[in-house]
């Protein structure tokens, strides 16, 4: 299929600390442990596509230089996945058209609810435009590429990850049913969340991700999402098998 994947985050908001930080991931001078919010630009047939905008969409787009984007498609609606829409204007200013947003209506609900000057009946100009595309549990095809959405469960919300071609993301899980784990099954490559090494309501553990990934049996997983009270990204990685590694900010994958 030819797919290209570039982390454009492996971060989350949870345990980040604000202010004059000086824990060991805030001051290492090891690229892999400047973690953004987390999200994924995947290029395939010619065509340009983001999995969440986050509060640092413009930083990692900028950082890889990134001159069109085709469509976005939300995981679901928290803060740190969505709020960095508004900086789609630029690629409408390039494009002279809307970006095609594809979501779930609960997703939809809350970027009208988030950015309502969107919406309004009298446009202010410059504002970002876009064309909403409802998604569900069925596979669905931007401009020839086959997505199919997976059900997973962030404590009690629903998130969609996303399964195209070999290759399965998943951001914000702590629970996968075993029907949409037949849907997983076989992808070549697997990214997942692994929030920190101690248990947490809504996220995967390390070791909870790492057990999956195993049962799963890609050959090659990766892991994102990635607090910093898991630690320095090759501290990680020395506890891992070979075939698992933790992500990091502008990682390139092929598939």
């Amino acid at each position: 299929m030819g797919i290209r994947l570039t982390f454009l985050g492996t971060g989350t908001s949870q345990g980040i600390p604000l202010i004059a930080c000086t824990c060991r991931v805030c001051i290492s001078s090891d690229h892999h442990d400047k973690r953004l919010r987390s999200s994924v630009l995947i290029e395939m047939h010619d065509n340009t596509f983001v999995i969440d905008t986050g509060p640092d969409f413009r930083q990692q787009m900028l950082r890889e230089d990134i001159r069109k984007l085709d469509a976005v498609i939300f995981t679901h609606e928290h803060n740190d996945h969505l709020s960095g829409l508004d900086d789609i204007r630029a690629f409408n200013f390039a494009s002279r058209k809307p970006v095609e947003i594809y979501a779930t209506t609960a997703v939809q609900t809350a970027i009208r609810r988030m950015f309502p000057y969107i919406f309004e009946e009298r446009k202010y100009p410059g504002i970002p435009e876009l064309n909403f595309h409802t998604i569900d549990s069925s596979p669905f095809t931007i401009l020839g590429s086959e997505f199919h959405p997976i059900d997973v469960m962030h404590h009690k919300l629903p998130v969609k990850a996303f399964r195209i071609g070999d290759l399965t993301y998943i951001t914000d899980a702590n629970y996968i049913s075993e029907a949409d784990l037949k849907k997983i099954a076989g992808s070549r490559i697997i990214i997942i969340n692994a929030l920190r090494r101690e248990e947490h309501i809504s996220h995967f553990t390390l070791k909870e991700a790492v057990d999956l990934l195993v049962k799963l049996k890609p050959e090659k997983g990766y892991l994102t999402h990635i607090s910093h009270q898991l630690g320095l990204h090759n501290e990680i990685s020395k506890g891992l098998p070979s075939w698992i590694q933790p992500a990091y900010d502008g990682l390139k994958v092929e598939v």
